[in-house]
């Protein structure tokens, strides 16, 4: 086995490095502690890998993202949904008989208890619906309390992943006042969503197959992607042997936040304070290259050449405004920005190149998708990725609890003075 030696106070420790599928190395640190006294800093774990994992392998500088070893670009064009979840979850594609069983479960199990329904009169009408959607997971715990059978957690599974479509969408019907809409056998997966969300007691919604086309995709590219904030919380939940649905419900706070999920929902918000601005999206740009402001939705951490998702989305989203005959202002001034920035040295030389987000948002709103629905929308397509990382951290042997360390930065030891006025 390969080491790497560390000269520390003029003493030399050996750790093993380890090399994965794809020939990405680590250096071994787990006894650097035992075996120095110190630690290691990396604020935001820039570089350190917090677990092995089958799952999703992501190459940034080459704009590469498998699942389970299969290419997105494959997935997105042959799959649907349900099957890529599967897949992330059992680490292998669904027969045909598998497939058809699981269509059926995520179907029959897709209607939330009728108590729950109660929780949803307490929520206040403007409550935000990621802060719904992460309350009603949790309480999913209370309903099914049954955590450790082989049997009760694949099924929690399938209750998870059918069940989070419908809180989506009731929290969406919520905010606007009107009655729900239960979910229907002869719809597919992502049918069902649209047209609970869309359709009334009046009123039918016929859903238009490049909406559920388009949907389809957005879940798939959402699916999961390694080890990001939301999923390296799920891990660390679950690290303590938490059930399944107050893992995902910590992961989805998380993905809650503008830096992580709420991103696509920043590109909308952009191009609105653009529009404001006489549509001057030039002016923009070069407020951008004089460091200004920030252009959202291009350029990603991980990646340094082009998002493989976003090339993905782009042709969902002319095939959907082309089809639909959408003609949007707000579309046209980022297809404007896009190009723009594309045939620019400045962007070019940085590699900032359109991300998933920058696409995601503006098929959104093609398809009538609220902008505050967004960053559950993309938690709709992380749940199975989430739910495959609690699985694979559960059944890691030797598992430990996650415990990071610090460097303490505060006051050294002091006694405590007596004072009158803060009593003793």
């Amino acid at each position: 086995m390969k080491t790497a030696q560390l000269i520390l106070d003029g003493q030399t420790y050996d750790f093993p490095i380890i090399e994965g599928s794809e020939g990405e190395r680590a250096i071994d640190i787990s006894d650097l502690r035992d075996m120095t006294g110190v630690v290691t800093y990396d604020p935001g774990f820039g570089s350190t890998a917090v677990c092995k994992s089958a799952i999703t392998f992501i190459d940034g500088d080459k704009g590469i993202l498998r699942y389970r070893g299969y290419p997105i670009e494959e997935l997105a064009q042959r799959a649907k949904f349900p099957a890529v979840a599967y897949l992330l979850i059992y680490g292998h594609l669904p027969s045909a008989r598998e497939y058809a069983d699981w269509r059926r479960k995520l179907t029959i199990h897709s209607y939330i208890h009728e108590d729950m329904l109660k929780f949803f009169e307490g929520f206040p009408p403007l409550a935000h619906p990621m802060a719904i959607l992460s309350a009603m997971v949790a309480s999913l715990s209370a309903y099914y309390p049954n955590f450790d059978e082989h049997e009760d957690v694949d099924l929690n599974i399938v209750r998870l992943i059918a069940q989070a479509k419908t809180i989506a969408a009731y929290s969406y019907k919520k905010s606007i006042g009107e009655p729900r809409i239960y979910p229907r056998t002869e719809f597919s997966y992502c049918a069902n969503f649209l047209r609970m969300m869309f359709a009334t007691p009046a009123e039918e919604y016929v859903v238009p197959d490049v909406l559920e086309d388009a949907l389809n995709l957005l879940l798939i590219v959402h699916a999961d992607h390694e080890q990001n904030c939301s999923t390296a919380t799920v891990r660390t939940v679950c690290s303590s042997k938490a059930n399944l649905f107050a893992a995902v419900s910590a992961g989805i706070s998380a993905l809650w936040g503008p830096l992580h999920g709420g991103a696509n929902q920043a590109v909308i918000e952009m191009l609105e304070r653009i529009q404001r601005d006489d549509n001057d999206y030039r002016k923009f740009i070069a407020r951008v290259k004089d460091r200004k402001t920030r252009l959202m939705g291009f350029g990603h951490r991980i990646y340094r050449s082009y998002d493989p998702r976003a090339k993905i989305l782009k042709a969902s989203m002319d095939r959907v405004l082309n089809t639909l005959g959408i003609n949007d202002p707000l579309v046209e001034l980022a297809k404007n920005i896009e190009e723009a920035a594309l045939q620019d040295d400045f962007f070019i030389e940085r590699k900032l190149y359109p991300n998933v987000d920058f696409y995601s948002g503006i098929l959104y709103r093609a398809m009538g998708i609220p902008t505050d629905m967004f960053t559950v929308m993309f938690a709709l397509g992380r749940v199975p990725g989430w739910i495959a990382h609690w699985r694979e951290q559960n059944q890691m042997p030797g598992q430990k609890i996650y415990r990071p360390r610090q460097i303490y930065t505060g006051p050294n030891v002091r006694p405590y003075e007596h004072r009158d006025e803060i009593g003793t």
